[in-house]
């Protein structure tokens, strides 16, 4: 697998000490690798008009435009790049929620932690990768895994509830086929997308986007049990 990696901190002895971790990671992973460097937080900026990164490794005291907002900047263009603050300060952990950022680093790096970071943010991307083709009646349509909220049945039919509804001639039973373990069969007429289920209760499932749907009998227990493995 190809990534591109941007390491954005003004102290080039730090960027070369990551440098090193982040070469002898993708080694091992067999990964190749972009890798490219700023000194500021204004030259990672022009370069994004450009190009996005796949992993962003960002220090926060800059002079300048901090790490914080340029991670703001990054996250209005991309909601997929995996932002990582790198930093000897602790005092920002509640910005980097703000744009999702997967993980908050204390300088000096510890390897094996950023190993173990650098391997979550490729199952991220990777996972925001995945798609679900469909043949509608208006043609073929790629819908991202993530954005299934969920997938119903009738007849000889499914209909994919995402950010919008399509409609397909196919069993639930093929389709099943088709997912990943994120989902999870709800008896005869749904696939839910666990990471959108909000709420179970006896008789009805609750989504992130305020949807609720039946629960078939005989299925709650089965349903938390998935959600508690998933976690």
């Amino acid at each position: 697998m190809d990534y591109r990696i941007f390491l954005c901190d003004d102290s080039a002895e730090d960027t070369e000490y990551l440098l090193g971790f982040v070469e002898s990671w993708a080694r091992q992973r067999v990964y190749a690798l972009e890798v490219r460097r700023f000194s500021s937080g204004e030259a990672l900026l022009f370069s994004l008009e450009d190009e996005m990164p796949d992993i962003l490794l960002l220090d926060i005291e800059m002079p300048g435009i901090n790490g914080v907002e340029l991670a703001r900047r990054v996250r209005e263009k991309s909601e997929d790049a995996q932002i990582v603050f790198v930093t000897g300060y602790s005092d920002y952990i509640a910005e980097g929620y703000d744009v999702s950022a997967l993980h908050y680093l204390m300088k000096p790096v510890d390897s094996a932690k950023l190993t173990t970071v650098l391997d979550r943010a490729v199952t991220r991307l990777l996972d925001r990768s995945r798609m679900l083709t469909l043949h509608t009646a208006e043609g073929t349509v790629r819908v991202p895994f993530r954005e299934i909220v969920y997938i119903e049945s009738r007849r000889n039919y499914i209909t994919v509830h995402a950010k919008e509804d399509y409609t397909e001639k196919k069993t639930l039973a093929a389709m099943e086929q088709e997912l990943d373990d994120r989902f999870f069969r709800a008896g005869r007429s749904f696939i839910l997308n666990l990471s959108h289920v909000r709420q179970v209760l006896k008789n009805e499932v609750l989504f992130s986007d305020g949807t609720k749907i039946p629960l078939p009998r005989g299925v709650y227990e089965a349903l938390n049990r998935a959600i508690i493995e998933k976690c």
